[in-house]
């Protein structure tokens, strides 16, 4: 495969990124440095990495797409007053029973501890 200036661009964006971004803020900070990059060019390259499994592809139940760095698979908190997607570690367990879990994906919602505090205000 062939990173051009452009996907290695976008990548390193999502790579060094420590938020959930979405193809529009990857274009956003895409334009700060190539002025001349499009909003299609980004979304085809996010798909392209995707495609590649260089990066993840996230929707929550606000039907936005987001952009993981973080290939392993991980769960996510989300707050349903600011909207932060904060990474979980924990772990889940599931019950002994004879099966094979080929995939999932955990999603809690709920409010965030800053948005807890600001309530409380």
């Amino acid at each position: 495969m062939r990173l051009t200036k452009q996907k290695q661009l976008i990548f390193n964006i999502v790579d060094n990124s420590h938020d959930h971004l979405t193809a529009y803020e990857i274009y956003e900070k895409s334009k700060k440095v190539m002025p001349n990059i499009s909003l299609g060019t980004v979304y085809r390259n996010l798909n392209k990495l995707v495609s590649l499994k260089m990066i993840r592809r996230l929707e929550f139940k606000d039907n936005i797409i987001h952009y993981d760095n973080k290939k392993e698979k991980h769960n996510h908190f989300i707050c349903e007053k600011c909207h932060k997607i904060i990474d979980l570690k924990e772990k889940i367990s599931l019950p002994k029973f004879n099966y094979r879990v080929n995939d999932y994906e955990l999603n809690i919602y709920g409010i965030c501890e800053n948005c807890l505090k600001e309530g409380k205000k």
